[in-house]
């Protein structure tokens, strides 16, 4: 069956409505994980006292929250996701937190419709490019709502090899609901992680001075049953997989992928191997 972006997108939107809450409940284990990859897209991206920032499939807003505090009160920053309920979450986080300069926006991170050219001097995404449809467009887009000389800063995820605490439970996956193998260009958890792949990307989109960074960014949790926990509540794409494996089988599913997490189990608890890359350009 050929890829429909627009069912994807419909799909995904709907996804993240029922997972904004877990997303949100999550957030401390998000930070402690993605805190250090965080920091350097902040870094790359440029933020600092009076930037306005655009935060691109913004989620529950920690990154948003710590470009906020950079940015601080002469500054601001619009958060933007396709699911409106998780904006929710993100304003709430920068509300208790005082940062008033925060606003957000339901819109496409690919289109950015209503978001105005040369308005923002730094966009930055935090695990959000890696799905979208069309990545060259969003860039494209992204480079639009710039001002000449702003920067972009984006986190993905590198190859599967290095992201064992998910790309084993996609591989269980793919086979158990016996999908293929993703096509090129297809958006996924994985699809800008090969080397020279961000590189290129960022170029042919009309950036320039671009840098992509490894972070390693290991996540730890109790067991791997905990991490299973945390996968099955907040990660969309293992559910828009799971579509094709009937309701039946999808417990033992799970258990297939937290005996194989096992793995990662030490004496200090579970250590999921994760890398991270960090790209960041200029228009």
């Amino acid at each position: 069956m050929a890829f429909d972006p627009i069912q994807y997108k419909t799909t995904t939107r709907h996804q993240w409505e029922e997972a904004a809450a877990a997303w949100h409940r999550w957030g401390p284990l998000l930070e402690d994980w993605l805190g250090p990859a965080t920091d350097r897209m902040l870094d790359g991206a440029g933020v600092r006292s009076g930037s306005a920032v655009l935060d691109v499939a913004a989620g529950a807003g920690g990154q948003t929250l710590a470009a906020a505090r950079r940015a601080g009160s002469s500054g601001r920053v619009l958060a933007t996701d396709i699911s409106p309920t998780i904006l929710t979450y993100a304003a709430k986080v920068a509300a208790e937190a005082g940062c008033s300069g925060v606003q957000t926006a339901e819109t496409d991170g690919e289109v950015l419709d209503g978001v105005p050219d040369g308005a923002f001097d730094a966009v930055i995404s935090r695990v959000g490019l890696i799905y979208l449809p069309d990545q060259r467009l969003a860039l494209q887009n992204w480079r639009r709502v710039l001002r000449d000389g702003g920067r972009v800063s984006t986190i993905v995820y590198s190859t599967p090899e290095r992201n064992e605490f998910f790309s084993i439970p996609v591989s269980i996956i793919r086979t158990r609901a016996q999908l293929p193998p993703p096509a090129p260009g297809q958006p996924g958890p994985f699809s800008l992680g090969q080397p020279g792949v961000l590189e290129t990307l960022l170029t042919s989109a009309g950036f320039r001075d671009v840098a992509v960074e490894t972070v390693p960014s290991p996540v730890r949790l109790e067991s791997a049953a905990e991490c299973v926990r945390f996968e099955r509540e907040s990660f969309g794409a293992l559910h828009q997989m799971l579509a094709g494996v009937p309701e039946a089988d999808r417990p033992g599913v799970w258990e297939e992928i937290t005996a194989a997490l096992t793995r990662f189990e030490t004496g200090d608890g579970f250590v999921g191997p994760c890398e991270l890359l960090v790209a960041s350009a200029t228009k």
